[in-house]
């Protein structure tokens, strides 16, 4: 989910369900509503509610992953009690089987006593022996058993303490999910209250904000001095033709693909498909990723945005990338500068650049969503889809 300044499209059943001229449910009393704010300041607004939203929804993936750890985790630390309880079983069974053998063969003469009366001294010598190695036998049993009662002790609590960091987990996870919805339904209430003509000059200043930040954003020479495209790794074609093929696709917070992506799902897809695993997380694609210089950028690199790292694109060369913008959008091509820019990170930095490059083919539908996004309406509500 992007940021970036609010890109609407007011039209058919959008005019409906948003157009309207009540002001957000959650605004105080007194307070101006937004007929009775500048453009500019419901830009702001947007973009607040945005960002918010998207850096919750970015924690939210992270303790996502967490989770899936933690559950692997606990199903290994199953199984293995599993195991330990089994062979626990086995030795108790073996111990049992000592024990009547000792009771059977009971007498009160000593081992000297029985060699002195044995009709064959040799033969009670070697039998000396066997009864000797059963002994040990049954010494290791013994120790056996006890040495798998502590494991399996131990592996219980093991599991046990999975089981309850899985379940606090979970009962975080599910903070942060109700969390995001309910910054979401702040984006939609806010965009229901204004007018077609509201949107309509929001529109137009997103466009013109956008426009001027990539401007200045190239002049600046962050890119080295040019936009023109260098050639990318063979896996970084990869990632990046991978993600120009889901150009169109809807956004959906917390989504990986493969019909539907959030930010980082997108980036991580992308990268998996070129046969390199990524972290999941926004933010941990730039803390563990190698970071290099925006001067460096090559197609496949990522570029991440604001401060805190709360969203991510695919660099497609010549100052564009491809991202999943935010919900009530599409996968689409962008300007570099669409978000403030925080830097770039490389999945493959040992990965040679291609001797002959040829930059992605964009599908025909990119056109159709490379300009204003759809905007968020009921159809891409919090939880309208999502089977969470």
């Amino acid at each position: 989910m992007s940021a970036t300044l609010l890109r609407w499209v007011c039209t058919g059943a959008a005019l409906g369900a948003l157009c309207t001229t009540a002001p957000p449910a959650h605004a105080a009393p007194g307070a101006p509503g937004p007929e009775d704010r500048p453009v500019t300041q419901l830009l702001t607004d947007l973009q607040r509610l945005y960002r918010s939203a998207e850096e919750t929804s970015e924690t939210y993936n992270a303790t996502e992953e967490k989770l899936k750890e933690q559950r692997a985790r606990a199903a290994a630390l199953d199984r293995r009690l599993a195991k330990a309880r089994a062979s626990v079983r086995d030795s108790r069974s073996d111990a049992g089987r000592f024990a009547r053998q000792q009771y059977q063969a009971t007498s009160n003469l000593s081992p000297y006593m029985r060699l002195l009366l044995a009709r064959d001294p040799q033969r009670a010598l070697d039998q000396g022996q066997v009864l000797r190695r059963a002994a040990a036998g049954r010494a290791a049993t013994v120790e056996r058993l006890t040495g798998g009662e502590k494991k399996a002790g131990d592996l219980a609590g093991a599991a046990k303490r999975a089981l309850a960091a899985r379940t606090a987990l979970a009962a975080r996870q599910k903070k942060q999910r109700d969390r995001v919805e309910g910054q979401l339904r702040d984006v939609e209430q806010l965009l229901s209250s204004l007018t077609v003509e509201q949107l309509a000059a929001l529109r137009q200043a997103e466009e013109a904000d956008t426009a001027d930040a990539q401007r200045r954003f190239l002049a600046s020479g962050a890119l080295g001095g040019s936009p023109a495209t260098r050639p990318p790794s063979r896996q970084g074609d990869t990632a990046l033709d991978y993600a120009v093929r889901q150009i169109g696709r809807p956004y959906k917070w917390g989504a990986e693909g493969p019909k539907a992506f959030d930010c980082s799902g997108l980036t991580q897809r992308a990268w998996a498909h070129a046969g390199r695993r990524i972290p999941r997380t926004s933010q941990e694609q730039w803390a563990e990723l190698r970071r290099i210089p925006l001067s460096k950028l090559r197609p496949g690199d990522l570029v991440v945005y604001f401060r805190k790292a709360t969203h991510v694109a695919l660099y497609m060369g010549d100052g564009k990338v491809v991202q999943a913008p935010r919900p009530g959008a599409r996968v689409k091509v962008s300007p570099i500068a669409a978000n403030p820019v925080l830097g770039a990170v490389r999945p493959d930095p040992k990965g040679r650049a291609m001797d002959r490059y040829t930059p992605p083919k964009l599908p025909a539908k990119a056109k159709a969503v490379s300009g204003s996004d759809i905007g968020y309406d009921r159809s891409h509500a919090p939880g309208a889809t999502d089977s969470r």
